[in-house]
């Protein structure tokens, strides 16, 4: 199929915000697959240093109340809210949202 010169026309205001929408979105998934992996570090450098004090006997832990306090945010549907939550957020009146959301996987996929 030929590409004819209307045909590009018509297409031609949408490629510089597809482009920038593709680019923003990678940029911001690869920002917070970065950021996700220092709070990793971070918190389990926390739940070292917690558990190495707890070993030494200066406090106290009760892991059950954590496990309970906690696995109501890790249930998948949670998770799915605040995906959908962040994707609204971050597309919110972007003409160019669903470039954004492609280049934000793939951002989150190599980052």
């Amino acid at each position: 199929m030929a590409w004819h010169n209307k045909d590009v026309e018509l297409i031609q205001p949408y490629i510089g915000q597809l482009t920038f929408g593709g680019v923003a979105g990678f940029a911001v998934g690869y920002a917070i697959k970065t950021v996700g992996r220092w709070v990793a570090i971070i918190l389990g450098l926390i739940f070292v240093v917690v558990q190495l004090l707890a070993s030494l006997g200066y406090i106290a832990v009760d892991w059950t109340r954590i496990q309970r306090d906690v696995e109501p945010l890790l249930q998948q549907e949670q998770i799915k809210n605040a995906w959908d939550a962040l994707v609204r957020v971050l597309t919110n009146n972007l003409p160019f949202g669903g470039a954004f959301v492609a280049g934000l996987l793939l951002g989150l996929r190599r980052g």
